[in-house]
């Protein structure tokens, strides 16, 4: 694998442990800005809202830019805006720091996907995406436990700084080992303009819809996990990163074997992975003052919902074939739609005098509306057993870089859909790499 994709996994890396970290620091950020733990949880809606924003904004912005320039660029504005806001005096502006970094992380996941898939054979192009999923799974198992850690010892605004620090050695390694890389140019290039015409189909929108829900529900709960660990399961605040390493543990598994599940049985592993997260979230909310279940609940909880990451993922690509440019980033705008509406509806239920426990119900209620999505989206008449489209219309135009309707660029990055869109893998059909978008929960 080129040294270049490696040095792009391990900015991933950074990203991922900044978009999660929250969840872990919570408390900290609400006493010492003087807030509540429901608006401090607003800043990880804040982040999503920016990736929500920065996804199509940035895949369309970026399509005709140097692709190393861009790189240097986005990881330079996600380096100064964790600097502001380590030094934020006040919430305000940490809240538009949020923002800002968010904005350049949907950016660095388009681009640096594209990248990563230049630098590689066709036929290596699956394994340079998974290093970039390989990046944001260690995220969750490493980064942000251990932001949590030292966001309890040293204070959360250490935390930033060590983002900071490590998105600049990132961007030491990018211009030290990313190649240049022009965009791709004429014939190369899908028109956006023609890509717009997959948002006029109901399918389309189911999809978006069913992850948006999906992402809520787990959103909704896992913002407030750290004060549910503290106040009502009754552990110390040490506790918080072990059970956030179990999560991430748990995540990873679910990510690789619902990759695998998803190549040939797309929906059944929805349906599982998602009536699953739904009783565990469930089983929470009754067992939340027991420490040993709510901990190694938690565990499971982060299994259940990465299983259904790959096919939820794979599904919107599946769906809008004829938009290889827009399909990552509507991608992206769905989990992280959910990521918007989840801390805040969550924050809701905490400001109603219900308490955290109430975050685990509401999710599940939300997972359970997105079991319903999941359900009517085969009975459209156009899914297949793994997802993918039944032809109904004849093949586009020749010339006009649309692909046909039964097929499918498959399932990347959120985000991460090289402009021009991405050949078959190893002459798979689209499912067939399903496994590799579960990386964003959050994809954040």
């Amino acid at each position: 694998m080129p040294t270049a994709v490696l040095v792009i996994g391990g900015a991933v890396f950074a990203l991922g442990t900044s978009e999660f970290m929250l969840s872990g620091l919570l408390p900290e950020v609400a006493d010492d800005l003087d807030v509540s733990i429901p608006t401090a949880g607003l800043l990880i809606s804040a982040f999503a809202i920016g990736m929500v924003v920065g996804a199509p904004v940035l895949a369309a912005a970026t399509q005709r830019l140097p692709r190393r320039s861009t790189l240097v660029v986005l990881l330079a504005v996600f380096g100064a805006s964790h600097l502001v806001g380590a030094l934020a005096p006040g919430y305000g502006l940490l809240f538009a720091s949020r923002v800002v970094s968010a904005l350049a992380c949907a950016g660095f996941w388009a681009v640096g996907a594209a990248v990563a898939v230049s630098l590689v054979p066709a036929g290596a192009r699956a394994r340079a995406l998974a290093v970039l999923l390989g990046g944001l799974s260690i995220a969750n198992i490493a980064g942000v436990p251990g932001g949590a850690l030292l966001g309890q010892h040293l204070g959360w605004r250490a935390a930033f700084w060590a983002v900071a620090l490590m998105t600049a050695l990132g961007l030491v390694g990018v211009l030290l080992f990313v190649p240049r890389v022009e965009p791709p140019r004429g014939d190369e290039r899908v028109p956006l303009r023609s890509e717009l015409v997959i948002y006029r189909d109901r399918a389309v929108w189911l999809a978006v819809a069913t992850t948006a829900l999906f992402a809520a529900g787990t959103f909704c709960f896992f913002s407030y996990l750290a004060p549910l660990l503290t106040d009502v399961t009754g552990l110390g605040e040490g506790w918080v990163p072990v059970v956030l390493v179990l999560y991430g543990c748990g995540a990873l598994i679910g990510t690789l074997v619902g990759g695998r599940l998803a190549d040939a049985h797309l929906f059944g592993t929805l349906y599982v992975g998602l009536a699953t997260a739904t009783v565990v979230l469930a089983l929470i909310a009754l067992l939340a003052h027991q420490p040993v279940a709510a901990v190694t609940l938690a565990g499971f909880l982060g299994l259940a919902a990465f299983l259904c990451g790959p096919g939820l993922n794979a599904r919107i690509f599946n769906v809008a074939t004829a938009a290889p440019t827009l399909a990552g980033a509507t991608t992206t705008a769905a989990f992280n739609t959910g990521n918007t509406v989840g801390p805040w509806a969550g924050g809701l239920v905490i400001d109603a005098g219900l308490g955290y426990v109430w975050t685990a119900w509401l999710g599940a209620l939300l997972l359970l509306a997105a079991l319903g999505g999941a359900w009517l989206q085969p009975r459209d008449g156009l899914a297949g057993r793994n997802g993918t489209r039944r032809a109904t219309r004849p093949a586009a135009r020749s010339g006009g870089g649309l692909p046909r309707e039964g097929s499918s660029p498959g399932g990347l990055p959120p985000g991460g859909l090289p402009p021009g869109g991405l050949p078959p893998v190893g002459g798979k059909a689209p499912a067939d790499r399903a496994r590799l978008g579960g990386g964003e929960l959050g994809h954040g």
